[in-house]
């Protein structure tokens, strides 16, 4: 862009015919060639991104050679079943519905959290609903924390702060749902020799909004480089149902309903899509500012904010560590 030129949400457009063919040739190439595997496996959410990525994955390799793995737990809404429904339909998937509450009973992780939640609302009991929040980071230069919301069974909500020894508690045993999920999907890869398909697109990718070991591990992650704005475009191409297009971004992971912008992003994906784009390409906030509608000094909130997370979630993105290397498994060229 020349210099004092302004951005516009021109600049994320695609040509979602060449993406879509793009994305095809080279999933046929990973799996097929690389990773010596007969199709994918993933997981179904109703969501914008796992919708996207099994049409991606019926276009690849046949819808016959896709697998969908719809995995509930007691949390989730029923309209996140239903929705997944209505994406293996849509696409002629095959898929298997694995609820996994009682193996998330097993392991303590309800138990773990709520034992967290109680030092601070010690009347909680399974009758209650919870999320985290985060403070919005437009207008707030303050350190920002997790704050616990739950709301009793006569409809009444309360707020408290989190310490830091508390969120990581709850945030640890909520981790567990997205690990057995992918552990669900991992056994299913295994005996079809399918290969698993992750799902993040470049907000979450970037950001660090993955579960290491959990929705962060896949062997293929074919929506990792298109901003959010992309894929609405690509669902739209591809055929995506229009009420999954227009649902808001949700968690899918506590009681009361969250959406990804209170839990982790803080800005509507729209906006924090340019931001992060124009911070991707150096430029200034004053060239971004408009086209989000915020002040400059918000843009560059946003912009710190954006780097905060990149250096807070670096660890996850990385592979196990060798203290000296093995030079009989060189992985350089996979």
């Amino acid at each position: 862009m020349a210099v004092g030129a302004r951005l516009t949400p021109d600049v994320l457009e695609l040509d979602p015919a060449a993406a879509t063919d793009r994305i095809v040739a080279e999933l046929r190439t990973i799996v097929g060639k690389t990773l010596r595997r007969r199709g994918a496996v993933l997981g179904i959410s109703g969501g914008i991104d796992s919708s996207v990525t099994c049409a991606l994955c019926a276009r690849a390799f046949g819808p016959e050679r896709v697998l969908g793995v719809l995995a509930p737990e007691t949390d989730s809404e029923t309209e996140t079943l239903r929705l997944s429904h209505v994406v293996v339909s849509t696409f002629g998937v095959p898929y298997v519905v694995e609820n996994i509450t009682p193996i998330l009973a097993a392991a303590r992780c309800y138990e773990r959290r709520d034992e967290t939640v109680r030092e601070l609302v010690p009347a909680f009991t399974s009758g209650w609903k919870l999320k985290v929040v985060l403070p919005d980071v437009v207008g707030n230069d303050l350190y920002r924390v997790l704050f616990l919301v739950v709301e009793s069974p006569d409809g009444r909500q309360e707020r408290h702060r989190l310490t830091a020894e508390q969120s990581l508690a709850i945030v640890a045993a909520t981790n567990f749902k997205q690990r057995t999920r992918k552990m669900i999907e991992y056994y299913h890869a295994d005996r079809l020799n399918y290969a698993v398909a992750g799902t993040p697109n470049r907000l979450e990718y970037d950001q660090g909004f993955f579960v290491k070991n959990g929705d962060g591990a896949a062997d293929v992650k074919p929506i990792a480089h298109l901003y959010k704005t992309q894929v609405y475009r690509l669902a739209e191409y591809l055929g995506v149902p229009e009420e999954i297009r227009v649902r808001p971004p949700t968690t899918d992971t506590y009681s009361l309903p969250q959406s990804q912008e209170e839990f982790f992003f803080s800005l509507p994906y729209q906006k924090l899509d340019l931001c992060l784009y124009a911070h991707n390409h150096g430029l200034r906030a004053e060239a971004v500012a408009d086209a989000v509608e915020l002040s400059v000094a918000d843009v560059e909130r946003v912009f710190r904010d954006i780097e905060q997370k990149r250096r807070t979630t670096r660890s996850l993105h990385m592979s196990s560590r060798l203290v000296e290397p093995v030079a009989e498994i060189d992985l350089s060229d996979a």
